[in-house]
């Protein structure tokens, strides 16, 4: 079974440096930060899932910049009983507006890390990759 997904890492520029929004979820009784993504709706494009999806999960509105590829991982679902390939397009994005205390419900916390924590922080491999890949995108922009 396939699944596409959509998310971003949205920044902003602080007095101390650039931050980027992770969000929390609850995994056994562990706290696992990772960037916010989700399925892409029938008829929507990757550019809107992950609008709509930062959205959801952040409590933030932003606007993509660029493009920063997929990720494919897999898993079990053990509702579906069966193994899915997952594919996530993600997307860097400058924040626009919004709080991160209005996120919904699927999602513990939202914060805002310096770049160094955030990578330290993320939970996944593949998504710490996502983020070298938007620290470099970041760097070309200044």
């Amino acid at each position: 079974m396939r699944q596409i997904s959509s998310g971003g890492v949205v920044f902003k520029r602080a007095p101390l440096g650039v931050q980027v929004c992770l969000i929390a979820r609850r995994r056994f009784q562990e706290l696992v930060w990772c960037l916010p993504k989700g399925h892409v709706e029938p008829n929507e494009s990757f550019e809107e899932a992950a609008l709509r999806e930062v959205k959801e999960e952040t409590g933030i509105s932003a606007r993509i910049l660029a493009p920063l590829g997929p990720i494919r991982y897999s898993f079990f679902d053990l509702e579906e009983r069966k193994r899915i390939l997952k594919t996530v397009h993600f997307f860097l994005m400058r924040y626009s507006k919004g709080k991160l205390t209005d996120h919904d419900d699927e999602v513990e916390c939202a914060k805002w890390f310096l770049l160094g924590e955030a990578l330290q922080n993320a939970e996944y491999p593949s998504e710490k990759e996502i983020l070298k890949s938007a620290i470099r995108k970041l760097k070309a922009l200044k």
